[in-house]
């Protein structure tokens, strides 16, 4: 089937992202404002009858002293990802960076390669002999997904990394834990839940602990939590000022593409997070929480609130975003794999970050940069 390629509006690409039922939230237009190390630019392919058939938002990122350009897609393009057909997209998307001065692309196709079940994860965590959730057998291996995954690799593509293992790699997550809400009610939602999870939630309650949603000038207060929760568990901060950049860019595009919650609880705040939606998909984005009062079960709370509202307004999915793929004991990240899956979250393996090289010697160049840093 032919097709070509060419910039598109932000208003094309918004009316596109509308007309799908789920678009990650890294692939809508006021993303690339949250990001202004990055040149953002709509992509468009038409088909031969003149209509637009699939979008893409790519960033670009200079490299020092040279008109050449690092082209990224998170969690993209937002094609019809069907095997036999995969040239006809990427092929005119490589033709088009190459002459913006792309030395390399990266995208990161929004294809499910496998899932496991909350209880096969929970059984997994428990065998001695699992080491990694890649190596246990999946509840569901999605069709198409392995051929899609071979075909690139012919046409030239490379998977990122240490083959995208951990959930936690450069980039964006290759495993990430989601609870179904689609045909369920609240009742079977929480009937999913672990009992250690609906225990704090009751707990909570019990407690009066009270979740509330926040505004622009909220974003200290959470911002306050984010950076102890950063000391705590190891990781560098982003600034304050990231976070009123998303809130500005995505809230302009969409008055509800952003919601900030916090838990309150004797006149302090507890805890907080930041929830995303960009159609029947919502993601837990950010949180954050203090070491202070843990035992009113502020995060649980939390949670329990932000999920109520997305099902609310009709989402089908409540993503939490990345778990890790280790399933041993000493990692620090295993903690939160049990909370996620303790709400009845299933573990969903994506087919990870894939890169072309356009120029082989900048490819490799950055390559070594990066393993340096």
């Amino acid at each position: 089937m032919s097709r070509h390629l060419k910039p598109i509006t932000r208003e094309e690409h918004l009316r596109f992202v509308a007309s799908r039922p789920s678009v990650s939230h890294l692939q809508v237009p006021s993303w690339g404002d949250v990001k202004p190390d990055w040149r953002a630019e709509s992509l468009g392919w038409f088909d031969g009858g003149g209509d637009l058939v699939g979008a893409g938002l790519v960033l670009l990122r200079p490299l020092p002293r040279l008109k050449r350009y690092l082209a990224y897609l998170p969690e993209g393009p937002v094609v019809d990802w069907d095997a036999a057909e995969v040239e006809g997209w990427l092929e005119p998307m490589l033709a088009y960076l190459k002459g913006r001065g792309a030395f390399s692309v990266r995208m990161g196709p929004p294809v499910v390669a496998r899932r496991w079940s909350a209880e096969a994860v929970k059984a997994a965590i428990a065998d001695p002999g699992a080491r990694r959730l890649g190596d246990v057998e999946a509840t569901v291996r999605e069709p198409g997904a392995d051929e899609l995954a071979d075909r690139l690799r012919r046409s030239g593509w490379r998977r990122t990394g240490a083959d995208g293992q951990d959930g936690f790699a450069a980039g964006q997550p290759r495993y990430v834990c989601q609870v179904p809400l689609a045909g369920r009610s609240l009742e079977q939602i929480q009937n999913g839940f672990n009992q250690q999870w609906r225990r704090n939630i009751k707990k909570a309650e019990k407690a009066g602990v009270k979740v509330v949603r926040g505004d622009l000038e909220d974003l200290p207060a959470f911002y306050e939590l984010y950076v102890e929760t950063a000391g705590r568990d190891r990781f560098v901060p982003r600034p304050l000022s990231y976070f009123r950049r998303m809130w500005t860019a995505l809230t302009a595009e969409d008055s509800d593409r952003m919601r900030l919650y916090l838990a309150h609880h004797d006149g302090e705040v507890l805890a907080a997070a930041t929830m995303l939606t960009v159609g029947e998909h919502v993601w837990y984005s950010y949180g954050a929480s203090t070491s202070r009062r843990r035992e009113v079960q502020p995060n649980n709370a939390l949670q329990w609130r932000m999920m109520c509202d997305a099902h609310e307004r009709g989402a089908a999915v409540y993503d939490f975003r990345g778990i890790t793929d280790t399933l041993e004991e000493d990692n620090h990240l295993l903690g939160l794999l049990r909370f996620k899956v303790g709400a009845g979250g299933e573990a969903v393996e994506y087919l990870g970050e894939w890169e072309y090289p356009l120029n082989k010697v900048l490819h490799k160049a950055l390559g070594l940069y990066l393993a340096r840093r």
